[in-house]
């Protein structure tokens, strides 16, 4: 219909614009342009975007350049674009121009166009006025740096914090529990199910410390370099203001870029970030691993723990059921470590005064932290929380594992022991049934030896 659409012009000419439409002609030209994957920017990116603006409003009325009818209507519809009343109107793809440009545009004509509808008697335009002092190459990598400190502070930090308080329950919980220990996949040593947790506790826990340590290049901002790093058409202190105000609303310690040049050319912070993440990712894949491993059985295989049954495991075998969030789990991870090679070769992309694979980035980080977020939530209520020990098995199969002799080699000597743990593997008996047999050592001293109490810790 001829009145489902409106005519906007930009810079280019005249562009037909849905009529519902809270965009402009600029907006309507990336949409056609990059009709590739369906997938948008998020939440957290499009919240990013909307306090950059209202935050240069302000710092733009501060510092006089822009009067107080319109600071105060950008204001206005910025914040509502950053709490999502019009996500809706954010249509673009991922895949678009390299700078982010039309996204940034995209922010700019819906603030402008919001404006109009508050107060139609101010012209706000979205470039003179709500992009005022700004370029998408300043913009777009400060929206990406806020966006992912804002998710790590507020979202994967805390679900980390929660995972890390589940493992630490369960190694106080699993304490006296002693298992059998395995290296290579075959049977080693003896262990409790707590030290074993306990490691799975202090991955979760140098993840968080490897992450933490990214903060400070996240915080700097490259907003205040303009198109190439020089500051050209905005105030000298523009920068250090906004990153004040960015500061404010989010409780994060945001500063303007030491250097603008690096800021806006390359993406290292964001590369170093992704592979704390990456790291993350592959810490939760060995404890997930370990989990299925461990559990496994529940009557033919290890079986030394049990995770809670949250679903049926099977279509064909009755009373089946999977370690289904443990596998959920190392899904996310292997999404994570995906997604941060994609970052890797964006950030090696930089060329001269700007990286053009920003949007790419913004959405694999992003992504990256929700993704890891709500995985470790999932993981710790729904596994970690519920895991139990089976004693008896964890028990029998300590007494039947060979590598209770190495508790002996120190006595008797490494050969000898090594000739009796291969005696009672071909005999199929215990080292403690083979060794009495034979009088290797006094039953009172072997009874010492062979506790696998005393062999948790070194000893003198």
């Amino acid at each position: 219909m001829a009145d489902a659409y409106r005519m906007e012009h930009d810079s280019m000419g005249e562009m037909r614009v849905p009529a519902e439409a809270m965009y402009g002609a600029s907006t309507a030209r990336a949409v056609e342009n990059f009709p590739v994957s369906g997938i948008r920017f998020p939440r957290e990116f499009i919240r990013a975007l909307g306090r950059i603006k209202h935050a240069a409003a302000e710092v733009n009325h501060q510092l006089g350049r822009l009067d107080g009818a319109r600071a105060e209507l950008i204001d206005r519809a910025a914040r509502e674009v950053a709490v999502g009343d019009w996500d809706a109107h954010f249509p673009l793809d991922i895949f678009q121009t390299g700078s982010g440009t039309s996204t940034n545009m995209n922010a700019n004509e819906v603030i402008a166009h919001r404006c109009k509808q508050l107060n139609a008697s101010i012209e706000v335009h979205p470039n003179d006025h709500v992009n005022m002092g700004q370029s998408s190459n300043d913009v777009i990598p400060t929206a990406i740096h806020v966006a992912a400190a804002d998710q790590l502070m507020h979202v994967l930090l805390p679900a980390l914090e929660q995972l890390h308080a589940s493992l630490r329950r369960q190694q106080e919980a699993l304490a006296e529990v002693v298992k059998i220990g395995r290296t290579h996949l075959m049977d080693a040593t003896p262990l409790t199910l707590g030290q074993e947790v306990s490691g799975w506790a202090r991955q979760v826990a140098l993840g968080m410390d490897r992450l933490r340590a990214c903060l400070p290049r996240l915080c700097e901002l490259a907003q205040g370099g303009t198109a190439v790093g020089t500051g050209l058409n905005t105030h000298p202190e523009f920068g250090r203001r906004m990153a004040e105000i960015l500061s404010r609303e989010y409780g994060i310690p945001f500063c303007e870029a030491e250097n603008h040049f690096e800021a806006q050319a390359a993406q290292d912070a964001i590369v170093e970030f992704s592979g704390a993440l990456r790291c993350l990712a592959v810490s939760l894949i060995k404890i997930a691993n370990d989990v299925r491993l461990l559990n496994m059985g529940p009557r033919c295989g290890l079986a030394e723990i049990s995770v809670p049954a949250v679903q049926p495991g099977s279509s064909i075998m009755p009373g089946k059921v999977n370690p289904v969030i443990a596998e959920s789990l190392a899904q996310v991870c292997a999404q994570v470590i995906g997604n941060d090679a994609t970052i890797a070769f964006a950030g090696a992309s930089g060329m001269l005064e700007l990286n053009v694979m920003l949007p790419v980035m913004a959405h694999n980080v992003l992504q990256s932290e929700r993704l890891l977020a709500n995985a470790a939530r999932m993981f710790a209520e729904k596994c970690i929380d519920g895991l139990q020990a089976n004693e008896s098995k964890c028990a029998e199969q300590v007494e039947w594992s060979m590598s209770m002799v190495t508790a002996l080699a120190p006595v008797i000597g490494y050969e000898r022991a090594a000739d009796l743990a291969k005696r009672a593997y071909r005999e199929g008996k215990t080292v403690r049934e083979l060794c009495l047999a034979q009088g290797v050592l006094p039953a009172e001293e072997l009874e010492r030896l062979l506790d696998p109490r005393s062999m948790l810790a070194p000893r003198d």
